[in-house]
Parts: structure tokens; C-alpha cells; sequence
């Protein structure tokens, strides 16, 4: 699997949303040809670990290859599909198995897998659950990458411009540190949210402002980078995920905490504290 998911909490979805009791999947390869099984979940062997798959071949190549969810209610015995692997899949006792792409950018990453020891119909709420699982995690991995591409690029960029920061690039320093601020409450892997919060008070440090002791929270800091890139309170509460109100509450929380008046005073003292970059 893609060293941004973790799989062990995916394949559990799968099995707690599909009530089938084995679950496994796999990575694909970067050339796209082949992938290889390196979780499982309810396997009673390890005959499935490990296994490489290729594109065209099984049920899982078969969804590598078309991109589109595939099923087969008894593996061994479905002619829909080649059987180069069946001595693994009747090793471990599987009949009936969906499987689903986990999809990036137009590209199979993945493929997740369910099943089950008897020979039945998986219905198609069970590759619709399926695919809403491979949809979360596709999309968690889409803002990991573009994050981790932004956070390349803008420590790059910060440190280009640490002893200026009224060069222009500085603007798009700013318009990316409101942008990380409000991604980081989108994402779901903590290790991921830990280091765009990391960048974050990297890009306001770079500014060359003495840091002062931060009276602000987290979210009036997220209102307050929006503001200083232009945003109106209905824009800073769309992107988010707030209301208008909210947001002219923190607002007023952080003028009051820093002794402003208007939001142009207090983005300037915000930078000058050191607070935002």
C-alpha cells in the first residue's frame, strides 16, 4: 500500500463495512503492470502474502487493469476471469471476493480486496461500501501528495526569501500558509497534520519577527491567515469549514486578545509578533 495510508485500519473498514470477514490488498507498482498483497485481515495462511499480481491476471489484475470494481462469486470456478492464482486463493479458502481500486489522480494505487470461505453473490451495496472506502482513501492520499509537493516548494521558497520578506514570492508564502492551515483540518493522519502544524510555524517564523508568547488558538490563528490574504469572513468560513459567525467571533477574540482594531491592524500586529508569516 502507498507509504501514506495505513492499511491495517483500511482493511478493517472494509470488513466492518462489508461484513465479509477476510480483507487484504495490495500496492501497485509504479509502472503500473503489477501490484503485490502485503496486508491481511481474517486470513487463516499466508498463502495470499506477498503474491504479486499482474495486470489482466485475476480478479485483481483485471481491476488494476479496467480501473472499475470486480467480483466473482466462486474464484476457481468463475470463467470471467484467468486463473493463474488460484492455488493461493484456494489455499486460504476463498470463493466468493470483490475487490476495488483505490484511484490518484486518474491512476490505480491500490487494490483492495473482501471475501469470504463460501461460494455467494457479493451484492452491489458491498462494491458500493467498498468503493466508498477506496474513495476516502484515494482522497487522503491526493492531499497528502499535493501537501507534501506544497510543504517542497515552500521551504524552498521561505528560505530563498528569510532575509525578505517583502520580496514578492513572499505573497505566495502567505497564500500557501493560509492554505496548509486550512488543509490541516481536512486530513485525517495525524503524522501528517503534526508536520503541516510544523510548517506552519516555520513559514511564520521566516518573516524575522522576534516570536512572542502566543496568546491565540489554533482556530483564531486558521481565521486570522485567512483574513490576511484577503478573504471576507464568508470565503475564510467556506474554506474552513465554519460559519460566518464563528469566524467574526475568533475575529473578535483575537483583536481583543491583541489589542487591535480592524483587521488590517491586526494582521500587521499578528506579523509583527511573529504570529503569521
Amino acid at each position: 500500500m502507498p507509504e501514506t495510508a495505513d492499511l491495517s485500519a483500511t482493511l478493517s473498514r472494509v470488513r466492518r463495512v462489508t461484513g465479509l470477514p477476510v480483507a487484504f490488498g495490495g500496492t501497485v507498482a509504479p509502472d503500473g503492470r503489477a501490484m503485490r498483497l502485503t496486508d491481511l485481515a481474517g486470513t487463516v495462511t499466508l498463502a495470499l502474502h506477498g503474491l504479486v499480481v499482474s495486470a489482466g491476471n485475476g480478479l485483481g489484475g483485471r481491476v488494476l487493469s479496467t480501473a472499475r470494481p470486480g467480483r466473482v462469486e466462486d474464484y476457481a470456478a468463475d470463467p470471467r476471469i484467468s486463473h493463474e492464482y488460484d492455488k493461493p486463493v484456494t489455499t486460504e479458502g476463498l470463493r466468493a471476493i470483490a475487490a476495488v481500486p483505490v484511484m490518484v489522480g486518474g491512476s490505480v494505487l491500490a487494490v483492495l480486496y473482501a471475501g469470504t470461505r463460501e461460494p455467494l453473490a457479493v451484492g452491489t451495496r458491498t462494491l458500493e461500501a467498498m468503493s466508498q472506502v477506496a474513495a476516502r482513501v484515494g482522497t487522503e492520499l491526493t492531499v497528502r501528495r499535493e501537501v507534501e509537493r506544497r510543504i517542497a516548494e515552500l521551504e524552498t521558497t521561505a528560505a530563498l526569501t528569510r532575509a525578505s520578506p517583502a520580496a514578492p514570492e513572499w505573497e505566495d508564502v502567505r497564500q500557501a500558509h493560509a492554505d496548509l492551515r486550512s488543509i490541516a483540518h481536512e486530513v485525517s493522519d495525524p503524522a501528517l497534520r503534526d508536520r503541516l502544524q510544523e510548517v506552519c510555524e516555520l513559514l511564520s517564523r521566516c518573516g524575522g519577527a522576534a516570536r512572542a508568547p502566543n496568546p491565540l488558538s489554533p482556530r483564531e490563528l486558521d481565521v486570522l491567515a485567512m483574513v490576511a490574504v484577503g478573504c471576507g469572513n464568508a470565503e475564510a468560513a467556506r474554506r474552513l469549514g465554519l460559519l460566518p459567525e464563528t469566524v467574526k467571533s475568533y475575529l473578535r477574540n483575537t483583536m481583543r486578545k491583541l489589542g487591535t482594531h480592524g483587521r488590517m491592524e491586526t494582521v500587521v500586529t499578528a506579523r509583527r509578533l511573529g504570529f503569521l508569516p
